[in-house]
Order: C-alpha cells, then structure tokens, then sequence
C-alpha cells in the first residue's frame, strides 16, 4: 500500500473552501468555530477500521503544509467566474496560512474528531479531514487483499468507469463536474478518473472541486459554497435570529456573497434550513430574479425541480433562463431521468460525487465535517432529508421550531 502522505498539497481541497474562505477572511476571520466529523453511517465502526495512530499522523501532516508561490499564483490567476476572483489581501493570508490544531479519540466504536478555531482558519479541515479518513478507511480494506485481488479491484472500477462513459456519450444532454474530492476511493484514483473524463467527455465534462487537479489538468475548478455559511451565520447572528427571525442571518449571508462575487457565483444552496422556507422567506424577489440558479443537495430532486420551474413561472422568470446544479447521491441512471424530464424546461447540470471517484466494488460510507458551533452557540443543518441533519439536538430543534420545519422525507444518506 502507498506509504505516501494522503494529503500532499492544500490545493487538494474543494473550490468552494477558497471561495468561501475569502468571504470568511473579509467579514468574520475571528469567529470561534468548531467543525466535528460526523460518520452517518453509524453502522461502518470507524475506529475499529482506522489506525487511530496513522489517522493522527495525516492530520498533523496537514498542519505542516503551506501554499506554494506556484499555488497562490494558480488560486490568484482564477478567473472563471467573470472577474478575477480572490484578492491580494486574501492570497497573503493563504501564504501564511497553519492549519490550527484538532482534537482525536475514541468515542465507542467511533473516531470523534473535532477541529475548533478561527473561521477563518478552521474552515479548511472539512475536505483535508474527510478525504484522509475515507482513504484511510478502504486501505485497511485493501490490506486484507492479496496484490492479485487489489489489482482486480482496480480492474472492476475501470470497467465501472468505462460503462458509465459509454452511457453519457448515448445521453449528451448530460453535463457534468467532479465532486468528489471529499469520500474518494484515494486520491490516486481521482487524479485517474478526472484525467481520463478530460480525454474521453471534453464536451460533457466541465471541470472538478478539486482544486489542484483542475490546475493539473487544466480544468475549470467547479463549486460555490456549503452549508457551512449559513450554519456559522445562524450563530453569529444568534440574537438577532431569536428576536427577529431566522431571516436575519440567512439575508446576511445571501447579501455578504453577492457583495462579495457579484453575479459570478450567484447559486443559492437552499436546504440548510428546509429548501421551501428558503424560498418564501430569506431569497428577496431581485435576487430570485438576478441570481443565476441553486443547487439541490438533498430531498427529491425532481420534485425539487418542479417547484423552482413553477415559481420562476409565477414570478414571470422564464425557467429556462436559470440554473440547477444536481450534487446529491447522483448515479449515471438518475442523471438520464432527470435530463430526459427537464430537458428544454430549464438548464441543468450535475456535480458527481461519491458514485464517480469510489465505485470500485465496495459499499461507500457516508461522513461529514460540519460546523457545530459558531460564536459561542450551537448550530444546526436541517436539510430537505432529516436523516441528514446534523448538529447538537438543542440547535435542530431550535431551528426547526423558528422555520416552521414540517418535513418527513427520510432518506438513507447517500453521498
């Protein structure tokens, strides 16, 4: 097995950590947070599977990386979303960016890791954190493989590679990005799969989240934000939601980023707190018409679809004008479907996570890092499925008393 560290670059990080880490240094670089890592498929006992010790030195690892001057230049010369993104003041403090220290034990049959801090600096542990316990997680898989039998694991996911290439060639209304940086098989086999998308899809492949292999391969690096904002919000502005409305966050971060990027990256992420109230009470009506479109990441996602068309309709929008980006649990079938029923009603597109860089023969697990603590308070994601929520119980049932949260759809996480 690789003896190499997982992680190698800070580059090997989603786009959306360096589109929402400017916005994070520009307003609230100071904010207390804690970030926790959330295994929710609880059945998959992590700590009974993962070398604690190694997982401890990955981390640490981390923590003495530093942007390169090549890197920095890459991030600064990023252009792609209408104006030169990410400024001076920004980029100098990527430069002197240390990764701050994590906490790791043993909770039963459980790792419990958490990553408090600055905003400002604590939000790049997400994708670094769950990218080395996935990698971590399927080598201790492989090493109960023979060199024969991981050799053939490779072989079945190239084959399951090339099915799915043949598929989206038979279907080109699809296009789509790599989004799955975060529960890859290894980084390995990412750089593989992105490399060969970039040869065989170059009209229906349109970039990857993944930072350092878009500059690599000279691809558009791809996404917006998380959940993560609205999360923290929530928190910073914890009074002001009680004696107001949940709103008030929820307005600020919407405005904060438009301020920010412009038009540039003007793609709503609705389903922190329940996609429906999102709509009807924190999007004001100039911004449901300027804003390019939203992304669905949790939930039904035609259903989903359907809703958006029809209050672009009622809001005399054509939906064909405006943008869904797709990212939750996607597969190759649910792509087509989708496609075939919104084909000429409205533009799509999809962001392919876990089912494009770990289908190899094993069962995927679905982990997180979320923000549980923001400000000195507890914060919640609610989600369009509640098996996804996450958060402390006190901060879930907070935000579902103040949005009215009235969902049932219950789905086995999927991504």
């Amino acid at each position: 097995m690789c003896d190499k560290p997982i992680i190698e670059s800070l580059l090997d990080i989603d786009f959306y950590k360096l589109s929402m880490g400017q916005m994070i240094f520009h307003r609230h670089p100071k904010v207390p947070v804690t970030l926790s890592f959330i295994n929710r498929t609880a059945r998959v006992p992590l700590a009974e599977i993962v070398s604690i010790g190694r997982l401890r030195e990955e981390l640490e690892h981390c923590r003495t990386l530093r942007f390169s001057s090549q890197e920095l230049h890459y991030i600064m010369g990023t252009y792609e979303y209408e104006q030169p993104m990410f400024q001076l003041d920004y980029i100098n403090f990527l430069k002197g960016l240390a990764l701050p220290e994590f906490n790791l034990e043993i909770d039963g049959d459980q790792l419990k890791i958490s990553f408090p801090g600055d905003w400002a600096e604590a939000t790049y542990w997400e994708t670094l954190a769950m990218s080395i316990v996935n990698e971590l997680y399927y080598r201790a898989l492989m090493q109960k493989y023979s060199p024969f039998e991981r050799e053939l694991v490779e072989s079945d996911g190239k084959i399951a590679l090339g099915r799915k290439i043949r598929e989206l060639r038979r279907n080109p209304n699809i296009t789509f990005s790599d989004f799955g940086t975060r529960r890859r098989f290894s980084r390995q086999w990412q750089d593989y799969v992105v490399s060969i998308l970039a040869k065989e899809c170059p009209d229906q492949f349109k970039g990857t989240s993944n930072v350092l292999l878009a500059q690599r391969y000279g691809l558009m690096p791809t996404g917006t934000n998380a959940h993560e904002l609205p999360m923290v919000y929530s928190g910073i502005y914890f009074e002001e939601d009680t004696e107001k409305n949940p709103t008030y966050s929820q307005h600020r971060v919407l405005a904060d980023w438009e301020e920010e990027y412009g038009m540039g990256l003007s793609i709503f992420l609705p389903d922190t707190f329940g996609s429906d109230w999102f709509f009807s009470n924190a999007v004001t009506p100039k911004q449901f018409r300027n804003w390019k479109g939203s992304r669905q990441d949790s939930g039904i996602p035609l259903k989903y679809a359907e809703k958006r068309i029809q209050e672009y309709q009622d809001a005399g929008i054509d939906p064909k004008e405006k943008l869904i980006v797709f990212a939750d649990g996607l597969r190759v079938e649910t792509m087509k479907e989708i496609s075939e029923r919104l084909h000429g009603r409205i533009r799509y597109t999809f962001g392919w996570g876990t089912d494009l860089t770990n289908d190899l023969g094993f069962k995927s697990i679905s982990i997180v890092v979320k923000a549980v603590e923001a400000a000195g308070h507890p914060v919640a994601k609610l989600s369009d499925n509640i098996s996804k929520a996450t958060g402390p119980r006190v901060a879930v049932e907070r935000m579902k008393q103040m949005v009215g949260y009235t969902n049932t759809f219950a789905e086995a996480c999927k991504s």
